[in-house]
């Protein structure tokens, strides 16, 4: 695109000093050929981008090495330009066109040689002066040895680091042989407990047969010569001087043997249980031939 209005020439004539970006943007602003798309405001005092998106895409490309919309308003806050907010677009209500103005009190329509005044802002710390940034002798020997003790002392935490370092991996062997040990000794536990219980199980039965034994052992009459333990509901009786056996063919009943004067002597002892029922008169020959199968 050729350029041939005569703000134009005369910023090229006269804008030695001014950056190529300003220039540029310039041009772009004061072409009548752009004005679709980017043009100054009816004051001149800032200028319009209408549709960004053509903007970026059929403008941009022609003037920049770019045609992000997003990277030409950055270089627009790099120097001093400020977008313009009216009241209708502040509000929450999105306007129904795409208008984008910005200004800059040194970008004015006619009065091409105020762009000498706009600068591009930079950093604070390139603003400080040389004379400020000089130290004295005695600041860079403090500095040093400043510098000298922190590097001690991180030298002597990168040793204690180290250190520590060293015994917690020990510390990590001990607990993983302590462990190991651990897992011996549970398994010794679990093989005692094991038989212990197996013995006990063993005991256990042993006696359960002595004693299944024991029970099934048959009753004896005991000896004459062995005590005899006197059952709680019996009585003790001889049949030498029972008074009722005195003549073969005599009759009795339970009740005169078992009186509580009948001598008790040696011999063959007999026990009765009391607790039975009662049973009907016998003789006294019946009598002797069941006591004698017993005996």
């Amino acid at each position: 695109m050729e350029f041939h209005t005569a703000g134009s020439a005369a910023l090229l004539l006269t804008g030695n000093n001014v950056p190529a970006f300003l220039t540029k943007l310039w041009t772009l602003v004061d072409d009548p050929e752009t004005d679709p798309l980017i043009c100054w405001s009816p004051s001149g005092n800032s200028f319009h981008v209408f549709d960004q998106g053509r903007f970026s895409k059929e403008v941009l490309p022609k003037y920049f090495k770019h045609n992000n919309m997003a990277s030409f308003v950055r270089q627009l806050n790099m120097y001093g330009f400020r977008k313009v907010v009216h009241i209708e677009q502040g509000g929450l209500v999105k306007p129904e066109k795409d208008d984008t103005e910005f200004q800059h009190p040194y970008f004015i329509r006619g009065q091409e040689h105020l762009l000498e005044n706009i600068k591009r802002k930079v950093t604070t710390v390139s603003n400080i002066k040389h004379e400020d940034l000089k130290l004295s002798p005695e600041d860079v020997s403090k500095i040093i040895s400043d510098v000298q003790h922190m590097k001690g002392k991180q030298e002597s935490i990168d040793s204690k680091i180290s250190t520590l370092k060293h015994e917690n991996e020990a510390l990590w062997r001990e607990v993983a042989m302590l462990r190991q040990k651990h897992a011996q000794q549970q398994k010794v536990v679990n093989k005692s407990h094991c038989m212990c219980c197996h013995m006990y199980l063993i005991s256990l039965l042993s006696l359960l047969q002595a004693y299944q034994k024991e029970k099934e052992r048959p009753l004896m009459l005991n000896d004459s010569s062995t005590t005899h333990s006197i059952p709680k509901y019996s009585r003790q009786y001889s049949l030498e001087h029972s008074p009722n056996l005195s003549s073969p063919g005599a009759t009795f009943t339970a009740t005169g043997i078992f009186s509580n004067n009948a001598p008790v002597k040696t011999g063959p002892i007999i026990s009765d249980i009391t607790d039975l029922a009662q049973s009907s008169p016998v003789s006294a020959e019946e009598w002797i031939q069941d006591r004698q199968v017993l005996i």
